[in-house]
């Protein structure tokens, strides 16, 4: 038998062991889960994880703001309880135009626009607040609550309200995430170097040079003072309704699971926790069949195949010159084009351009037509792309998005056009450059067979981990204590001060030892 042949037997026998041990796995029941989500692409992280969860039969309910943009409230997965809170998404929409508008005009502008930012988000936490203030002084919807004996809450760390409800309620805790506010989540419970680890919204990568490295430190001393605006209202509603009082991080440090919607393909090598389980992907399924009308378009590209375009589920359209320069690079190429938008319909648009309101974009991804992907960077679509092995031409817009696409730039698999550098030259060259340059491909093709080189999907992991949890009514044992010392502790600075006052006092024992004994000396020889 040749070497590959033993090597396949093996590998195919230790798949079999596995699947055989998770047929052994002790089965659970269908558990009663309470879910509080943020909205948008959250929400579509949350939901396909919810849809799983129920088809495994566990019974889920929804906390959900009266005013919510995604989240139904009548829904055959999950039940609702809703909450007073609601947020104008066309004063959001508003916002956004003008941020595009700045990051056209330059740094300044979107210097100048950085208080508003952060009103906007302040607004929002408060909001949250409220909808948490208003449960524990509803009386009735917390006795039932209390009543329905919940096994589980999965919230997400964006904000805390599902989390201190958690502790309220005494349930074990589950974070679907990958953020904390303005930093990765990591940081709240991992050694975290600044050294080598990039902090969101830095720009950087894990290979810093010294005056990056300053860099590094100056955008945490952001994030940091960020996270000191944010946390002491929500420690304030701890201390007053919480039984002994809470502080909301050390909440989330005492999470028994984080589902971390990334993992080390992507993602910069970094320290970990063993209660991090690495989800990266699990929102991809199995392709489904496009429509007729779509089918037949991609199938009419030929040997040039189809781009993709679409900015996210928060943005309709770009600013309508760019849209129109856009518009005018793809009607030069050969190749067919989908494009989301919703905006006015561009003056240059070709007839080989797809203008829709709504695309089945994990399909498309998957189609072998789809040559490149233009996108504006968020989590969902980057490692959706990676799954399918499609290159990347992003044009980030905001929050973690150039981060994002900065490691697929980074890992040869994508290339990246700021907003304010975006026009028909170099659009055009950046498509071309992916279209024709194969190394692009091949590098994401390599991405794409890693992150699925593994024994169990990233959904089986995720809902095994929520049922591990259920099983075990919590998993402490998975939590590290680190977070629970104090600083100086931590770094062990009370023991090197230990150990240096130790050696400090008996280098000045044996300093007065010799002295005292000098002395006797001299005083032996003057006798003399």
């Amino acid at each position: 038998m040749s070497r590959m042949t033993t090597c396949l037997h093996m590998k195919g026998m230790g798949l079999l062991f596995i699947l055989c041990l998770m047929g052994f796995a002790p089965s659970c029941d269908g558990g009663n889960i309470l879910v509080l989500s943020l909205d948008g692409s959250h929400w579509v992280n949350m939901q396909v994880l919810l849809e799983e969860l129920h088809a495994r039969g566990h019974s889920i309910t929804i906390l959900r703001s009266s005013g919510s943009w995604y989240i139904k409230e009548q829904s055959d997965v999950y039940s609702t309880i809703n909450l007073p809170s609601k947020m104008d998404l066309k004063d959001f929409g508003v916002f956004l135009e003008r941020q595009f508008q700045a990051q056209v005009e330059g740094i300044s502008a979107l210097i100048s626009l950085a208080p508003e930012f952060l009103s906007i988000i302040m607004k929002l936490h408060e909001m949250w607040r409220g909808d948490l203030i208003y449960i524990f002084n509803n009386k009735t919807l917390l006795k039932e609550l209390k009543d329905t004996k919940y096994d589980l809450m999965l919230t997400d760390p964006g904000v805390g309200t599902g989390v201190i409800l958690a502790r309220y309620l005494k349930l074990p805790l589950v974070l679907n995430t990958r953020w904390f506010h303005a930093l990765d989540v990591h940081f709240l419970f991992a050694p975290s170097p600044l050294s080598y680890i990039p902090v969101t919204g830095s720009g950087l990568t894990d290979k810093m040079s010294f005056f990056q490295r300053v860099q590094n430190v100056l955008y945490y001393s952001v994030a940091l003072a960020h996270e000191y605006l944010v946390t002491p209202s929500y420690n304030a509603i701890c201390e007053k309704y919480v039984e002994e009082g809470c502080n909301i991080v050390k909440l989330m440090q005492d999470a028994d699971i984080w589902l971390f919607r990334s993992d080390f393909v992507f993602d910069f090598p970094r320290p970990t926790m063993p209660n991090v389980i690495y989800i990266a992907g699990y929102s991809c399924k199995p392709l489904r069949a496009l429509s007729a009308e779509l089918e037949d378009f991609m199938q009419s590209a030929g040997e040039h195949g189809v781009i993709v375009m679409t900015m996210g589920c928060f943005v309709n359209a770009l600013p309508i010159k760019k849209a129109e320069e856009i518009a005018s690079v793809f009607s030069k190429l050969p190749q067919k084009v989908i494009w989301r938008h919703l905006g006015a319909r561009p003056s240059t648009l070709g007839n080989n351009t797809l203008l829709v309101d709504w695309m089945p974009q994990k399909d498309l991804l998957g189609h072998p037509q789809t040559k490149v992907f233009v996108a504006h960077g968020g989590t969902n679509g980057v490692q959706e792309a990676i799954y399918h092995g499609v290159p990347v031409l992003g044009i980030p817009l905001f929050f973690d998005q150039f981060d994002n696409l900065l490691r697929l730039q980074d890992r040869g698999a994508g290339t990246i056009i700021r907003l304010s550098e975006l026009n028909g030259d170099t659009f055009e060259k950046g498509l071309k450059e992916l279209l024709h340059q194969e190394h692009y491909r091949d590098n994401m093709q390599r991405l794409s067979r890693l992150h699925r080189d593994q024994p169990l999907s990233s959904m089986d992991q995720a809902v095994f981990w929520v049922e591990y949890v259920i099983r075990h009514k919590g998993a402490p044992h998975l939590r590290t204590q680190a977070y629970q010392m104090p600083w100086y502790s931590f770094y062990s600075v009370d023991v090197l001060l230990l150990l240096l006052s130790a050696v400090t006092g008996t280098v000045l024992c044996v300093v007065a030892l010799f002295r005292l004994l000098c002395c006797r000396n001299r005083t032996k020889i003057k006798q003399q």
